[in-house]
């Protein structure tokens, strides 16, 4: 078992979601950052989509009552376990023993770190995830000072030596993000201007972003096509544009569906890069191939 002693700004419990159940209204969830999540199981030896913390800010204490082999990835923080405060690698497998208490800091850069343990979190599944979902409420609470989580088996498989892990262990932390964009399913209902606009602006992300999505400050995108829009389905990564012109990037607690049209999708392989960006970041989209001609 393991004692949180205080959840930080926002700690919750991730694995890889549920998906395939968005015809039943229940959005997947899961890590905001699946590259870091998977990499930190990795590291433990557990499957990719172990259970796992999702950090946001650090800022968590956890005292653990067996001996224990945990790995952290994601936005860089300093870690230390112990009375006599062993500081504890970033990207790398190590021991905590029981009795000792784990602390991770403020990260300097980025928002989320991902702390895997072997075995995994073994909180019940709901819908066949551990994950929590923050806008739906599926799934297990936020962390909070008093709860007790339970450790899995510890897997067979050993930690994999660094070599096994060579260039897969970069941080996906950048100083200003360039997220890849193919056109959405509404980039008609916008004006050749806005459509230019998307891809020449600095977009800043404010403060009110979380885990559903990424809110930027930038000029407003005009629409040519007025009225009012159906809901339709909703994917991670969907660039949705409400009243004030200024595009949303969903990430992994967006709504199923949604009534704003959508101008563009940042490419799957980025989500982690916006998922990282805090408030200040600044960031931009580049258009691939296939929307080059549309927003350029």
């Amino acid at each position: 078992m393991i004692d949180v002693l205080a959840s930080g700004p926002s700690s919750t419990i991730q694995d890889l979601g549920r998906p395939g159940l968005a015809a039943l209204g229940v959005g997947a969830s899961g890590a905001a950052d699946r590259h870091s999540l998977r990499l930190a199981n990795r590291l433990v030896g557990n499957p990719e989509g172990a259970a796992a913390l999702e950090l946001t800010l650090g800022g968590l204490r956890l005292r653990f009552g067996c001996d224990a082999r945990v790995a952290l990835a994601g936005a860089p923080c300093a870690v230390v376990a112990g009375e006599r405060r062993r500081p504890l690698a970033m990207g790398a497998p190590e021991r905590v023993a029981a009795g000792e208490e784990l602390r991770v800091g403020v990260p300097p850069a980025g928002v989320r770190t991902y702390l895997a343990v072997a075995g995994g979190i073994a909180v019940e599944p709901v819908l066949g995830s551990r994950s929590t979902d923050t806008l739906a409420g599926v799934g297990p609470s936020r962390l909070a000072r008093g709860d007790v989580l339970p450790i899995g088996p510890a897997p067979c498989t050993p930690a994999p030596a660094a070599t096994e892990l060579a260039g897969t262990a970069d941080v996906a932390v950048a100083a200003e993000p360039v997220l890849q964009i193919t056109p959405g399913p509404r980039a008609d209902w916008f004006t050749d201007g806005a459509r230019g606009l998307l891809g020449a602006t600095a977009w800043t992300v404010t403060p009110d972003s979380d885990r559903v999505g990424v809110r930027l400050d930038g000029p407003p995108l005009e629409r040519c096509v007025g009225g009012e829009l159906a809901p339709e389905g909703m994917v991670e990564g969907a660039l949705q544009v409400p009243p004030d012109g200024r595009p949303v990037l969903f990430l992994a607690d967006h709504p199923v569906t949604g009534g704003y049209p959508v101008i563009a999708i940042v490419a799957p392989a980025d989500i982690p890069l916006a998922a990282q960006a805090r408030p200040g970041t600044v960031l931009r989209f580049r258009p691939s191939r296939r929307g080059l001609t549309l927003f350029t």
